[in-house]
């Protein structure tokens, strides 16, 4: 296991040094981040993912690596799930698009806090009690059924909880502000809606990190492997919702795939008494799984393309 301090120390720094550059120089000036820009960063931070993968083999061997890359496969997977919230958010809240990746940035540093609180507490839960472990599996195979046959709905930010405890203590004005969270009007200080949007990814993500983190317990109990799996998936969050956002309907069937995932590795926790799955295994069967819920996507997409419209007819698009 990576116990050391100074593994630890250096990660951290590492990613605090990529945000500040990343917000300080790259994305200083607020601007609208467009397709290409969105796909070279998604590159550049999956590059580094598989960098560090390597160096976690030449740390350790093959199977923290593997660990490593499957628990970040799983959480990428997993996030293009928010997505989906993230562009009714901003959809909802009429959020102007040159803000979205100054508001997805402080998302992010939020999201870091949380995970490192969820990963600790999984790990020293399932150390201290080993039964745990079935209970992680059986609330992912339950996840994963009702992730099958769940229906969107409308989002309705008046009633989230937090939102609307925030808004007993504090004003808030749909005054965008030049990007600021805060505005003080006739000397009260207000949040904005950017604040607002804030708000709602932030107790998103709280809510699919209980997802997400019994998750990847299921392939590493090694906290390091696991928070830094989490780590590089939500690095990468930005830029693949830019890449996405106006194509992300597409993906139909991925919800299908993410349930079946979920299933799989918590069928993978629940017999883990009997019978350990190996990782390489559990890599291809999720990378599997994924590739064909993608595939199973895009393949009416091109007959449709193919064919074109029936005559007379145009599409439509319902938000």
């Amino acid at each position: 296991m990576f116990n050391h301090p100074a593994q630890w120390a250096g990660f951290t720094v590492f990613v605090l040094v990529m945000l500040a550059l990343d917000l300080g120089v790259f994305h200083r000036k607020a601007h609208v981040v467009r397709f290409r820009e969105a796909i070279l960063w998604s590159c550049f931070w999956v590059a580094l993912a598989l960098l560090f993968m390597g160096w976690i083999y030449y740390e350790q061997d093959a199977e923290p690596a593997l660990q490593f890359i499957t628990g970040y496969l799983i959480e990428q997977s997993l996030s293009v799930d928010n997505l989906f919230v993230f562009v009714l958010i901003f959809q909802t809240l009429n959020t102007p698009p040159l803000y979205q990746h100054r508001i997805l940035f402080w998302g992010i540093l939020g999201a870091f806090l949380m995970r490192a609180v969820f990963i600790f507490a999984g790990v020293a839960l399932i150390q201290q009690f080993h039964w745990m472990v079935y209970v992680f599996g059986a609330f992912l195979v339950f996840t994963g059924t009702r992730l099958a046959f769940h229906v969107e709905q409308e989002l309705h930010p008046e009633h989230n909880p937090v939102l609307r405890f925030f808004q007993r203590w504090f004003p808030v004005t749909h005054h965008v502000a030049n990007g600021h969270f805060f505005l003080r009007i006739d000397g009260k200080l207000h949040a904005t809606s950017l604040f607002v949007a804030l708000i709602l990814l932030e107790t998103t993500d709280l809510i699919f990190a209980t997802d997400s983190i019994p998750a990847v317990l299921a392939i590493s109990r090694d906290p390091f492997i696991v928070y830094t799996s989490n780590v590089f998936a939500i690095l990468g969050l930005r830029s693949m919702y830019f890449a996405l956002s106006g194509i992300i309907d597409m993906f139909r069937y991925l919800k299908y795939g993410l349930s079946v995932v979920l299933i799989f590795v918590g069928a993978k926790m629940l017999i883990s008494a009997w019978y350990a799955i190996p990782i390489l295994l559990a890599l291809g069967v999720v990378a599997g799984i994924l590739a064909t819920a993608i595939l199973a996507s895009l393949l009416p997409l091109r007959h449709r393309v193919e064919e074109g419209p029936p005559p007379g007819t145009s599409e439509r698009r319902e938000v």
